[in-house]
């Protein structure tokens, strides 16, 4: 069962301003109101992604970043270094 692209998009923006909300009235460092608005972006983006995948084959250039990915990223940045030869 695909999901109509539009409505996906209304629910990641509905998504965006919830955490907006959430984190203009953050309590503290760790807010788990916080944190669950923000599993709730990654949520609804990827709903958006794959309902807009599958009605037009196309993606957004977005990406969310975890921890395999900064973990991936630090990888790449080491292999770019180069020795100094003394």
């Amino acid at each position: 069962m695909s999901i109509d692209p539009r409505a996906a998009l209304t629910a990641l923006t509905t998504a965006l301003e919830e955490h907006l909300v959430a984190a203009s009235a953050r309590r503290g460092e760790e807010d788990p109101i916080v944190e669950a608005t923000f599993l709730g972006i990654i949520d609804a983006f990827e709903v958006y992604e794959e309902a807009l995948f599958d009605a037009f084959d196309e993606v957004t250039p977005l990406v969310i970043y975890g921890e395999e990915d900064a973990d991936a990223e630090e990888q790449d940045v080491d292999d770019d270094l180069e020795p100094i030869d003394d």
